[in-house]
């Protein structure tokens, strides 16, 4: 294939304030499970950058498990669910992601799924309009019903057993404040008892140890129950046993998880701690808290949690509503390490070749190294709305967004720096050279020299929506379809020197060549003009084939190809030499590409509203 797809750096998992998320890791402690956006991400633990994207859904997806399957069973099989009630079983493997099948398990959000130990049977909560549980079999054949809530399921654990066995023992939290019982002796799967009064507030997560002996739930209420599984009753099922913790948390606890000796579990709260508890003795072994020791950060509760099971390094993680994953030890006193990156749509893309920056939906602007694959959020105030566009020069990259800023990003130090100049007018995009920074809003041209403005033009015959620059050349595209070429002198004053009126469509994308000799032009209808800079003469008008906007155009260092991405979900790479020789990768991204660029001589980086950075090896091109 012409171009091949080299590594994936995986969105981070969606979150929601007030609920919790759900974190899935295999038996072997190897691999972890979540849900962003239309996707379900497979990440190995250890290297993140080593993932699996499963795109199938068409809808916002909401969880993702993975079943207990042992390691001599050579796939991962995953079930996963989404707003609309869809589940969906698939299995990753070394051939390739391949369905089992989908079940509309009720018509609402999918709040949580647990595998029977056997990797057949499954039970998808959430919130629907008819029913708040479904129970069925991947081979085929009636499981039962999950019933006894009268408000949205927000959990569920089936008890671990050998694969052998057919007994199923179930537990279910609710909105409604109780907890429910659930088992399938006799068959088929029906209510056992409930739970009442013991939380005082929403139950929001829940934990059968990997023994099966012992079973938590916990809540909005802070408190945590501890209960037993009881041989001796029939049915066979789980008693109240205590009461742990009462005060420790100062937060909602979202979610818990069991250490593999069934004699230790974690707990996570929106109170930004992390806690590891004895379960004998009901006491605190360990605490972190994420985001400091002081004050309190909203981006720093801690959501969800989970203790990975077949690991000897006792290594705990837990999800902030930010989206990072921090990785715990307990013979360590902060993380040692977190995976950050985008959980909402990223808007804008931009880089130097080793390193790129991507800016997202709700203003997080996040660094990657190419090499690594490591995302690391910068540092200090960014945005708080969509980022548009990013530049860079000299140690400096610049970025801008619908807060009306410009942001200054010191590359060395990764922070956000100096003042952020408020901008005259909601930005299209910026471009830098020649130590100026140009910024084209709506309502004309801003020039920035030492991060103050130093001249400005305005446009008032149509209105800007795009911009590149080189050299002292300025190009800046219109929605009345023409690309504007200007020249800027010692007094930073713009003179218009060319235009050109090839497109039948408002221009939505420039980009110079690495030596300015030749200028790209990408249209609202996908259409995309190669211009030589020296007179806006046309070097090539067959670049076409996208066919919904061009967001992205970047030249590779010879100036002899151009990659572009668009709203189609399309990345196509071009050739000058030979226009119609072109390469591509379609459905690059779901919900559209919003930027590419080239990081080495046959490489290339893409992304897009699936907020995920691919990059990927292109041959093949002439």
């Amino acid at each position: 294939m012409p171009i091949t797809i080299e590594k994936i750096l995986a969105a981070s998992p969606v979150t929601t304030r007030g609920q919790p998320t759900q974190l899935s890791t295999d038996p072997a402690g190897t691999k972890i499970a979540y849900a962003c956006g239309k996707s379900i991400f497979l990440r190995s633990i250890d290297d993140p950058s080593d993932c699996i994207q499963y795109t199938e859904h068409t809808a916002q997806t909401t969880v993702a498990r993975i079943a207990p399957l042992p390691n001599i069973i050579p796939e991962y099989r995953i079930a996963s669910g989404d707003v609309t009630g869809l589940v969906r079983v698939w299995s990753s493997t070394k051939d390739g992601i391949k369905k089992k099948d989908e079940w509309p398990a009720f018509s609402g959000r999918v709040n949580d799924i647990a595998f029977a130990s056997d990797g057949d049977r499954v039970i998808a909560v959430g919130d629907g309009r008819e029913k708040f549980g479904h129970a069925f079999n991947i081979t085929g054949g009636k499981v039962g019903e999950v019933t006894g809530h009268s408000k949205v399921i927000n959990a569920v654990a089936i008890r671990p057993t050998e694969r052998t066995v057919r007994a199923i023992s179930a537990v279910t939290v609710s909105d409604d404040m109780s907890v429910c019982f659930l088992g399938n002796v006799p068959s088929p799967l029906h209510f056992q008892s409930k739970a009442d009064g013991l939380h005082k507030g929403f139950v929001l997560g829940t934990a059968i140890s990997p023994d099966g002996s012992k079973l938590i739930t916990v809540g909005a209420d802070k408190r945590i129950q501890l209960y037993l599984y009881n041989e001796q009753k029939s049915p066979k099922g789980f008693d109240h046993a205590k009461a742990i913790g009462e005060g420790e948390h100062k937060g909602s606890i979202f979610a818990v998880s069991w250490s593999s000796d069934s004699k230790r579990f974690v707990t996570a709260s929106a109170d930004q701690t992390v806690k590891i508890w004895d379960v004998e003795s009901g006491t605190v072994l360990r605490t972190w808290r994420v985001g400091g020791e002081s004050g309190v950060s909203v981006d720093d509760q801690q959501v969800g949690v989970v203790w990975p099971q077949g690991r000897s390094d006792g290594l705990i993680i837990s999800l902030s509503l930010s989206g990072d994953l921090n990785y715990f030890k307990e013979d360590s006193d902060k993380p040692i390490k977190t995976v950050q990156g985008h959980n909402k749509s990223i808007t804008a893309l931009g880089g130097n070749g080793e390193t790129l920056w991507t800016g997202s939906f709700d203003g997080r602007v996040c660094t990657w190294d190419v090499a690594s694959g490591v995302g690391i959020v910068v540092d200090g105030q960014c945005h708080t709305n969509q980022v548009t566009d990013f530049a860079s020069a000299s140690g400096q990259a610049y970025s801008v967004g619908w807060d009306d800023t410009l942001r200054v990003i010191d590359v060395s130090s990764n922070t956000f720096a100096g003042e952020a100049p408020k901008l005259s007018a909601q930005p299209k995009g910026v471009a830098s050279a020649d130590g100026r920074v140009y910024v084209v809003t709506i309502a004309g041209i801003e020039i920035y020299v030492k991060g103050q403005l130093a001249s400005k033009v305005d446009v008032s015959d149509s209105q800007p929506t795009a911009i590149a620059a080189h050299g002292s050349f300025v190009a800046v595209g219109t929605n009345r379809n023409a690309v504007r070429l200007y020249k800027v002198d010692a007094s930073n004053k713009l003179a218009l020197v060319n235009e050109a009126k090839n497109s039948v469509a408002q221009i939505s994308a420039l980009a110079f060549s690495k030596d300015g000799a030749l200028l790209a032009a990408g249209n609202q209808n996908g259409k995309i003009y190669a211009y030589k800079t020296d007179g806006l003469q046309i070097a090539t008008d067959r670049w076409s084939a996208h066919t919904g906007r061009v967001t992205s155009i970047a030249w590779n260092d010879a100036g002899t190809q151009a990659v572009s991405g668009a709203l189609d979900t399309h990345v196509y790479v071009w050739s000058l030499a030979k226009p119609g020789a072109r390469v591509s990768v379609l459905n690059a991204h779901k919900d559209g590409v919003n930027g590419v660029a080239w990081v080495g001589e046959n490489k290339i980086a893409s992304t897009g509203g699936d907020a995920v950075v691919k990059i990927w090896n292109v041959v093949g091109v002439q």
